[in-house]
């Protein structure tokens, strides 16, 4: 297997500043690739016209500007849902989904390459964990339907953490992906505009609470006592019903 160069969405603003001011260029080259990669939706370095022949090459040079192949996409019959799946330099593979809304576009992110929660109705948990995603791993799904959609004259405007992988599993590389997703200098996408689901990791809520986010929370029930909720979900068993409503009435009532 060959390894990838490092993916360019996995900096933040200060890692893009820190690699302008290595690369010998002024400080405002990091805005520039920021509007590149998030406004203008560039593919590849050669892209950027903005930036002379050398920086592009230099850029090329140090980073891949993908590390998600798109080797299948469907879409439903209606033309409104888009699913693509994704192999990444592994081996392995993740999808990601647009839904179409008449008053929005919703992007359903996976966040890590198989499962670790083994719930019993997924065939994501049936498969077992591979491994963490990146936050520019997250942060391309995103990107790649933009693109598709910039077609269309439209943009993503919610994001759901809901696809492969239990995001609080991978908790510091997809709320990463958030802020940069968020960021007024990437692709400025409002706090509200995105949702985690979670299928209860508790320890993880209280956390996300602490830190007074505006992201929204989703929690997979499926059921209302631990005995069937236990039966679906094996994570039930260490997180029970009783610490897991607590936490999620603690987050509402911190966050509105």
């Amino acid at each position: 297997m060959t390894i990838p160069l490092p993916l360019v969405y996995d900096l933040d603003p200060d890692d893009i500043a820190a690699s302008m001011t290595e690369l010998g260029e002024p400080g405002y080259r990091t805005d520039q690739l920021l509007h590149a990669l998030y406004v203008d939706l560039v593919s590849s370095a050669e892209e950027i016209t903005t930036f002379s022949k050398s920086l592009r090459g230099n850029l090329a040079e140090r980073y891949s500007f993908s590390h998600l192949d798109p080797v299948l996409s469907l879409d439903s019959t209606d033309g409104h849902t888009t699913k693509t799946l994704f192999k990444l330099p592994d081996g392995d593979a993740i999808e990601a989904v647009l839904m179409r809304y008449r008053d929005r576009s919703t992007l359903c992110i996976s966040t890590q390459a198989g499962c670790a929660m083994g719930c019993v109705f997924c065939a994501t948990g049936q498969m077992g964990f591979k491994g963490n995603l990146t936050r520019g791993q997250i942060v391309e799904q995103v990107v790649y339907y933009a693109r598709r959609m910039q077609t269309e004259g439209k943009r993503p405007t919610n994001i759901v953490m809901m696809g492969m992988g239990e995001p609080f599993h991978n908790y510091d590389a997809t709320l990463d992906a958030i802020d940069l997703l968020n960021h007024p200098e990437a692709m400025n996408l409002g706090a509200r505009r995105f949702t985690v689901s979670t299928v209860g990791l508790v320890p993880a809520i209280r956390r996300f609470t602490s830190e007074d986010r505006q992201v929204n929370l989703a929690v997979s029930l499926h059921a209302a006592t631990d005995e069937a909720r236990t039966a679906m979900l094996p994570v039930n068993a260490r997180y029970p019903l009783g610490e897991l409503i607590p936490a999620c009435r603690d987050y509402v009532q911190k966050t509105g």
